[in-house]
């Protein structure tokens, strides 16, 4: 064989392999971990692994990577989340989950072991605890702390779970900031009308330094600076984002030392002892890092490991105690994600794991931020995924808003579904519309009893933004969401019915006025959290629910739903069903699974709905719509 046949034979099949799609499958299958956490002596690493219905926990010697202990406690219940409490020993908080894009349902089990899996232990109503303070000179005791009709403070045996309150505070739901000698200096919580509230402590006595209701100003402390005189404390005024200070407590005058002009801080990265704060993150498009303490020898270390992946964020998920080894997940948009840990005695990263190995980041495409002003001038931001190997321009377009609405936003980094749609063919818009969480308690506050107006607004706008720019063809536009996401997809069409092709609701809420009496406020917090956010007066609570407008409905709809789904029942899906049928514009495609949840844990029964979209959306704004039109 010649070399020039040899060449012509080696382009065709890369570029057969670069056009050819990913299973979907590939997009779907149970990642190979959910979390990973660090022990204090560095020693071992606990993982997170899910399994269809359940998410087991492993625990490795980080040195060789051996097993050295497993823990699994039965269908639907998932070991989401693991906190050490000494060096060998830590506490499992264990989650009742009916479906994939569940919250919590009801509070999570907590369970003790130590890392070998022996001396295991139920800590007593463990999951109404959250801990406070490790004490890594007692390590047989943590500080946590508990709201049930007021705060309290409790010291906790780490081996039974035995309980002994140390102070209390006036809150309804509340927790507490120490010091680093552990002395209780802030109390920070709401009372029962989601009222926030900080409260400082002088001497035995409370006194009240910030009131403000849900959604608008704020004062929340953080951390004390290494002397303990200074507090951190994330501040607001009048709604913007919160900026991050240090404020004297005894003469109430502060100092700026971070702040985002769009954003919140995600979180905040504290030195090995404890004592200093070095560095505040931001997701403000891409994530960013901003030093308090350069010159702090673990800030060079944090912005060393930044300089040595470049093309990718770098998250510091853990420290040893003695400040040795970091823990480092390196992720971006194509890459799912990987894990390191970083000696750095002799400054050398070890490679532990890989979250989706199989997929490959050549196959994937980009996820660009975007921001654009809406209609009266408010700037939004979101995020544009374009198809690889497409000419970026004139393509079709999925609307893909996120669920919550109220605290969630969309961040840059690897999105399965999201990556699904684009290895289709189609681009992706993401949009943090008003009502979004992460941009400050103003913006959030926007969307407030909105949910069907000024957010779908938004939305539409940021539609007419990207066909503005080129990237969409205006002629092959859809919707598609889940839970508030399947919502909005569906209010989308109503409100706009000549701007959408067609629209996919994936366990939506459809009636406002139902989630009043389908489970959704079955608490005092949740109805007064209803009461805030969702129109006060039944007549706009029809007008914005699409099970009331189904008539205005031009477009072909598909609806899918779990049959066993607790947080949005199926009923608001045979009432959406009912109504479209009702208006003689029955839904195209229905897909219920009597055994699934809030989302679709089973692989096959995803791969049926990614299916079925894929076809639904190829008939109406993909190639088979691009034939037909022609």
């Amino acid at each position: 064989m010649t070399l020039i046949v040899r060449i012509a034979l080696m382009c065709l099949l890369l570029s057969g392999s670069v056009s050819a799609r990913v299973p979907v499958e590939d997009f779907f299958k149970d990642p190979e971990f959910t979390s990973v956490s660090l022990s204090p002596t560095g020693e071992y690493i606990t993982v997170s692994v899910p399994q269809g219905d359940r998410t087991l926990l492993a625990a490795f010697r980080t040195a060789d990577m051996t097993l050295v202990g497993k823990w699994d406690y039965g269908a639907r219940r998932h070991i989401d989340r693991v906190v050490w409490v000494n060096d060998t020993r830590f506490f499992m908080y264990v989650s009742l989950k009916l479906g994939r894009y569940d919250f919590r349902v009801g509070t999570p089990d907590v369970y003790a072991s130590d890392v070998d899996g022996r001396r295991r232990a139920d800590i007593p109503n463990g999951g109404t605890y959250r801990i406070v303070d490790v004490m890594h000179d007692d390590p047989s005791t943590v500080l946590v702390q508990r709201s049930i009709e007021s705060a309290f403070l409790s010291r906790m045996n780490v081996q039974n779970g035995v309980v002994r309150t140390v102070a209390t505070a006036p809150l309804d739901y509340g927790s507490f900031l120490v010091d680093h000698d552990r002395k209780v200096r802030y109390a920070i919580g709401q009372t029962k009308d989601l009222t926030n509230v900080t409260l400082r402590r002088d001497g035995d006595r409370w006194t009240e330094v910030h009131r403000a209701a849900m959604g608008e100003s704020q004062l929340f402390p953080i951390a004390f600076d290494r002397d303990n005189k200074r507090v951190y404390v994330a501040a607001s005024e009048a709604g913007e984002p919160a900026a991050l200070y240090l404020l004297d407590p005894e003469t109430n005058q502060r100092e700026r030392v971070s702040e985002n002009a769009n954003v919140v801080a995600s979180r905040m990265l504290s030195s090995s002892d404890e004592r200093d704060q070095l560095a505040v993150i931001y997701e403000d498009g891409l994530p960013s890092i901003d030093f308090l303490n350069a010159d702090h020898p673990e800030s060079r270390t944090y912005a060393g490991l930044v300089n040595a992946f470049p093309d990718h964020a770098v998250s510091f998920e853990g420290i040893s105690k003695d400040g040795r080894y970091v823990l480092v997940r390196t992720y971006s948009d194509v890459d799912p994600g990987s894990y390191y840990l970083f000696d750095r005695s002799n400054g050398q990263a070890k490679f532990l794991l890989a979250s989706r190995d199989w997929i490959k980041p050549g196959q994937m495409s980009e996820m660009r931020p975007i921001s654009f002003p809406t209609r009266d001038g408010t700037m939004v931001h979101g995020y544009i995924t374009i198809p690889r190997n497409s000419s970026g321009r004139n393509l079709p377009l999925i609307m893909h808003p996120h669920g919550g609405p109220h605290g969630p936003r969309d961040y840059w980094g690897f999105n399965p579904e999201v990556q699904f749609l684009a290895d289709r063919g189609y681009a992706v818009l993401q949009v943090n519309f008003r009502g979004s969480g992460g941009y400050g308690n103003a913006f959030e506050r926007a969307g407030y009893k909105r949910w069907g107006t000024l957010m779908i607004d938004d939305m539409a706008d940021a539609v007419d933004w990207v066909v503005s720019q080129g990237i969409a063809d205006k002629d092959r536009v859809c919707s598609y969401g889940a839970s508030y996401g399947g919502y909005a997809a569906v209010q989308s069409v109503i409100r706009y019915p000549d701007k959408y092709r067609c629209t996919i609701g994936f366990v939506g809420v459809y009636s406002l006025g139902l989630m009043y009496s389908d489970g959704s406020s079955n608490t005092p917090a949740s109805r007064a959290f209803l009461d805030r956010v969702v129109p006060s007066a039944e007549s706009e609570r029809q007008a914005q629910s699409p099970i009331n407008n189904a008539a205005r409905i031009r477009v072909p709809v598909m609806l899918v739903h779990g049959g066993k789904d607790e947080i949005v029942p199926i009923v608001h899906y045979n009432r959406m069903k009912r109504a479209l049928e009702d208006v003689g514009n029955p839904p195209e495609v229905t897909l219920v699974k009597p055994n699934e949840g809030h989302g679709f844990y089973d692989l096959s029964n995803q791969v049926e709905f990614y299916d079925a979209m894929e076809a639904f959306l190829d008939k109406h704004i993909g190639s088979k719509a691009a034939t037909a039109g022609n």
